[in-house]
């Protein structure tokens, strides 16, 4: 079977690379990814005063200028251009922290100058940008400071054997003259025992070290997803547009199926119909065989049930009948129609109370024959089981699972990687559109199983 769809993965804020094994205690200072958090931290520190001097020129000049209108508009692009800088920071974290946190919804441009400029100054992308950036410059200088005190004082503290005896002559309250670092008034870094220690202590910042500066870059990720990635509201706008555009393409070729349908089919055998009766009347006119002309009344009449068998089925196509009697009875129905054995079992809570809103259940309907309709074409499948129940939680939202037993494989795009979608992704679309959830799980061999969970009121009426 490989017309099968599966809803996409939910749209998150960050996604995780392969995982790379951390270092241990020990080697830690040797780790390649140490010394990318460590460059990291100077990156940001060398980016951090052109990125606090946007922020201020930003904030400020928005005050400033908003008094014009063509202060407006430069204003908003300045707001606008914070999400480049959201960009860079983006992409270093993806570089050198292993952090790949999505872009933001790209701003799209709404219909007229006022709206325009409301949405470009209002832009939440932009001024969670800046906002980003006023918070880095502090933390980034004293990211940088702490790290690089740490890693400069454990060097100087291992090689102090080395270089003390470089350092200038001093004389001490001893009245001898030492050679070394020197704390309080007689206490000299110069002898076997005190350069041992200067050592191990050397060693214990060198330790810290990759461990105090991955604190950092800890706070700087959160700090990225927290205001650089996209908000659960942009990515909700997002995906309903993407549903909407996939229901009107599913709706607009649902509508030139069945105009196709009425064109090729029934229009042709009316026109035949009429055509016959015309035949018809001009035989009785002219006094012609009165049989011939029966013949021709018998076959429109023929034609004309055949028409109707035909817009029946049309009809059935846009909204089944057996819907005006319940969910229960549409699906036994197309359970006794389909040319596979289905076994329906339908919860009777589901009807309870008016359960689920007329547009939904014409959902759970179409999408349980759309299911059952490849599982006769395409999965090899001896049998279909439809469950529908009620979720069991607080949501109060219904879940219809349709499971076959037939070769399973099914896939949402394409195997072959041209990213190409299979044939149930309108249905899909058609579920997330009322905010429902739409997953596939097919091994190659079977089973497949599809889960769709649709609430129980439609976003029209929950609004």
């Amino acid at each position: 079977m490989t017309t099968m769809t599966a809803d996409r993965p939910a749209a998150g804020s960050v996604t995780g690379r392969a995982a790379r094994p951390g270092p241990n205690f020990l080697t830690a200072p040797l780790a390649g990814r140490t010394w990318r958090e460590q460059g990291y931290l100077a990156l940001v520190l060398l980016l951090a005063p052109f990125a606090f001097t946007y922020t201020i020129f930003a904030v400020s000049f928005t005050a400033s200028i908003a008094v014009t209108v063509v202060g407006l508009f430069v204003a908003g692009a300045v707001v606008l251009g914070a999400r480049g800088w959201g960009a860079a920071y983006r992409s270093l974290a993806r570089e050198l922290l292993d952090l790949d946190v999505a872009a933001p919804t790209s701003y799209v441009r709404p219909r007229g100058f006022w709206r325009t400029i409301g949405s470009m100054l209002g832009d939440s992308t932009g001024w969670r940008a800046l906002l980003f950036m006023f918070i880095a410059f502090p933390l980034s200088i004293l990211s940088f400071v702490v790290s690089i005190t740490f890693l400069a004082t454990g060097l100087g503290g291992l090689t102090y054997w080395f270089w003390y005896r470089f350092l200038p002559l001093q004389l001490g309250s001893d009245g001898e003259l030492h050679r070394g670092a020197q704390f309080g008034s007689s206490y000299f870094l110069d002898t076997p025992p005190r350069l041992a220690l200067a050592a191990l202590v050397g060693l214990g910042f060198v330790l810290c070290w990759p461990w105090i500066t991955r604190m950092f870059t800890m706070l700087f990720g959160a700090l990225t997803r927290g205001l650089l990635s996209p908000t659960r509201a942009s990515l909700r706008v997002a995906e309903l547009e993407r549903s909407r555009t996939g229901t009107v393409d599913d709706a607009d070729a649902r509508l030139r199926s069945i105009e196709r349908d009425l064109h090729d089919g029934t229009q042709a055998r009316l026109v035949a119909v009429a055509m016959q009766l015309g035949e018809a009347r001009e035989h009785l006119a002219d006094g012609g065989d009165v049989e011939q002309a029966a013949e021709l009344v018998d076959t429109a009449h023929s034609s004309t049930k055949e028409a109707l068998v035909e817009l029946r089925e049309l009809a059935r196509g846009i909204h089944p009948p057996a819907l005006d009697s319940g969910l229960t009875v549409a699906l036994e129905t197309l359970a006794a129609r389909s040319a596979l054995p289905v076994n329906v079992d339908v919860d009777p809570a589901v009807e309870a109370d008016g359960r689920l809103a007329p547009a939904l259940e014409s959902i759970a309907y179409f999408s349980v024959a759309e299911l059952v309709t490849n599982a006769a074409k395409h999965a090899r499948a001896t049998g279909v089981y439809v469950l529908v129940e009620p979720l069991g939680d607080t949501s109060g939202s219904v879940r219809i699972r349709v499971r076959d037993d037939g070769r399973g494989g099914a896939t949402v795009v394409s195997p072959d990687g041209s990213g190409l979608r299979s044939g149930l992704a309108g249905l899909a679309e058609r579920v997330r559109s009322v905010d429902g959830t739409f997953d596939l799980s097919s091994p190659v061999g079977g089973p497949t199983v599809v889960t769709v969970i649709l609430p129980t009121t439609s976003p029209a009426d929950r609004a």
